[in-house]
């Protein structure tokens, strides 16, 4: 049995896709994790699952689908990848406010294509690291302006990104 995180992208982000959290953490015992916990309410779920991480996201998606009639995508990592994440700290030098440092979650390696695209661009102050299947971002201005969270849409459709204190977070109590 391995602790796990599940990172659903794009849920109770304005009117659409809402799940109750409640709710989901039903659903996801119901399709048969144990100790399952959810953190803030933007799809954050920690839970016990004896399958590889790529089997769980799968079937998360699907106890979704099925409970909510919703298609959203998920990214797992485990409790372990998660440390390793935050662990990593690869802006600790520079990125002072934790609400404006975020870590995009892929579900494999980004193309280094894509990185060389991004290396590329002038992000003024802003920064983007990539470390194994993140990409560590710095947005001094806040995310609304963000010239280099724009470019991480544009290079990797179908990621999820959380702010730092949410990462920190997700790796303490998993």
């Amino acid at each position: 049995m391995t602790r796990v995180i599940a990172l659903l992208r794009g849920i109770n982000l304005g009117p659409h896709n809402r799940i109750a959290m409640a709710d989901l953490r039903e659903a996801l015992e119901q399709a048969g994790y144990a100790d399952v916990r959810t953190h803030l309410q933007s799809g954050n779920v920690v839970l016990t699952a004896d399958q590889a991480p790529d089997k769980v996201a799968r079937v998360v998606e699907g106890a979704i689908a099925e409970r909510f009639g919703l298609d959203v995508p998920v990214i797992v990592r485990t409790a372990a990848e998660m440390q390793a994440v935050v662990a990593a700290d690869p802006l600790g030098d520079v990125a002072t406010k934790p609400s404006w440092r975020f870590v995009v979650f892929l579900a494999e390696e980004p193309d280094p294509a894509a990185l060389d695209a991004i290396a590329q661009e002038d992000l003024g102050s802003e920064r983007i690291v990539a470390v194994r299947r993140e990409l560590h971002v710095w947005c001094p201005e806040g995310v609304r302006k963000s010239r280099a969270m724009k470019l991480v849409n544009r290079v990797a459709p179908g990621a999820t990104f959380r702010n730092w204190n949410t990462v920190t977070r997700l790796a303490e109590i998993a």
